[in-house]
């Protein structure tokens, strides 16, 4: 099997579980891909039992591994797409840092995991993506978000008027701080701390939840990924923000663009040892009640 292997640069505190991950996969006889400037950072903290090969992005990968393992956390996984893209490369990650819903793999879960990875013990879980289209570039090559699109105003007091339309329909105008367009996979992100409802991967379905809105009766709607959404901003300020999950540019006001389901999926990877209900109760707490125990 070939493994490729990506992560950002990290503290020593999780340096054993880095060593740990590099040491399982040379005993067995694994080929690793690592990525070139991680590779770098860790060439003097870890010892490799033979010299990996190298990528440093997405042409590098496609048609050359099985699996792309992320060491991070979840904004380490988000950063995965853009290297797997439409290669159908299925994506696994080690949470080595906080929450870990989309890295799900606890790091003291490491050989075990990776036993079950390379007897190909899981499932893949197909998620959809979101694409940004415009008539200027925005995103570059991979305009397309795992989790959420949001448009938010930048670092002063007035709030945003963002014009929303739907299939070209007028759908509303939220006066807010921002909007979120999220994915299912999205959905348990920065779009539920905004009040947004959970919605599980493969139900089709898009949401739209406004960021402290200055109107009591706006709440959070849920759409069919079949929609094609478009946006104009409207505010004081000549540019605001637009991030598409980890990357942020500033974008002129006068900007339309639109949003819709993306051409291709991305595969995570499942082990068979856990199911997406199980993640929700163990990460986020969702429906624990001590009655229930």
């Amino acid at each position: 099997m070939k493994i490729a292997i990506y992560g950002r640069e990290f503290n020593n505190t999780v340096l054993p579980y880095v060593q740990q991950v590099f040491d399982s996969l040379n005993q067995r006889d694994i080929e690793l891909f690592v990525f070139d400037k991680y590779c770098e950072f860790v060439s003097n903290k870890i010892k490799f039992a033979k010299k990996p090969n190298l990528f440093s992005d997405y042409n590098d990968l496609k048609g050359q591994v099985d699996v792309l393992l992320s060491l991070g956390g979840d904004g380490t996984m988000l950063d995965t797409v853009a290297l797997v893209r439409d290669s159908k490369i299925p994506v696994i990650g080690i949470n080595l840092g906080r929450l870990g819903f989309l890295a799900s793999i606890n790091k003291n879960d490491i050989d075990a995991a990776i036993n079950s990875l390379i007897n190909r013990d899981f499932t893949l879980d197909s998620r959809v993506l979101l694409s940004i289209e415009s008539d200027r570039e925005l995103f570059g090559e991979v305009n397309v978000a795992l989790n959420d699109l949001i448009i938010h105003r930048r670092d002063n007091a007035n709030m945003m008027i963002i014009h929303a339309y739907l299939n070209d329909e007028f759908l509303n105008s939220y006066w807010a701080d921002g909007l979120i367009i999220a994915t299912p996979t999205g959905s348990t992100a920065y779009s539920l701390s905004c009040g947004g409802p959970i919605i599980f991967p493969g139900s089709g379905n898009f949401v739209i939840t406004p960021i402290s809105p200055h109107n009591l009766t706006v709440r959070p709607i849920v759409l069919s990924d079949s929609n094609v959404l478009s946006f104009e901003i409207e505010g004081r300020n000549s540019k605001y923000l637009l991030s598409c999950d980890s990357r942020t540019e500033k974008i002129p006001t006068s900007t339309r663009f639109t949003v819709k389901k993306a051409a291709y999926h991305i595969n995570l990877v499942r082990l068979n040892n856990e199911t997406y209900l199980s993640t929700l109760r163990n990460k986020l707490l969702w429906g624990i009640d001590t009655r229930n125990y």
